[in-house]
């Protein structure tokens, strides 16, 4: 099942397109974001993609894809881009991704090792 929950804790349960492109075209700048989650009790991990309209009027778009080794990010400043990758990733579209520049940031959500060298020990 497909969730669309904003930063003030508005949910949604399958979202329709235009009720996607009003939760993005309502976000006010700042920490406020917007996030797509597909929930499948079926498939390990977190599937989603959320959205932060930032101070300086750009959108920083990050997606997940199942486990964290598979987190990416990107910015733009174009709202019309941003839904299109939303609306793209909610209809499973093989090419939504296309037209960004993705980092991926993975590495920001793996585990501490353990026991390993911890200057506080």
């Amino acid at each position: 099942m497909l969730i669309a929950t904003n930063g003030r804790g508005h949910a949604v349960k399958r979202p329709s397109k235009p009720a996607i492109g009003t939760m993005l075209a309502n976000l006010r700048r700042g920490n406020e974001y917007l996030i797509l989650e597909r929930q499948d009790e079926e498939r390990e991990g977190d599937r989603y993609i959320q959205v932060w309209f930032r101070d300086n009027n750009t959108y920083q778009l990050e997606y997940r894809d199942g486990v964290p080794a598979e987190h990416y990010q990107t910015q733009t400043v174009s709202q019309d881009k941003v839904l299109q990758a939303l609306l793209g990733w909610v209809a499973d579209k093989p090419a939504w991704q296309e037209g960004f520049m993705w980092n991926n940031i993975g590495h920001m959500f793996a585990p501490a090792p353990e026991g390993g060298d911890d200057p506080t020990a």
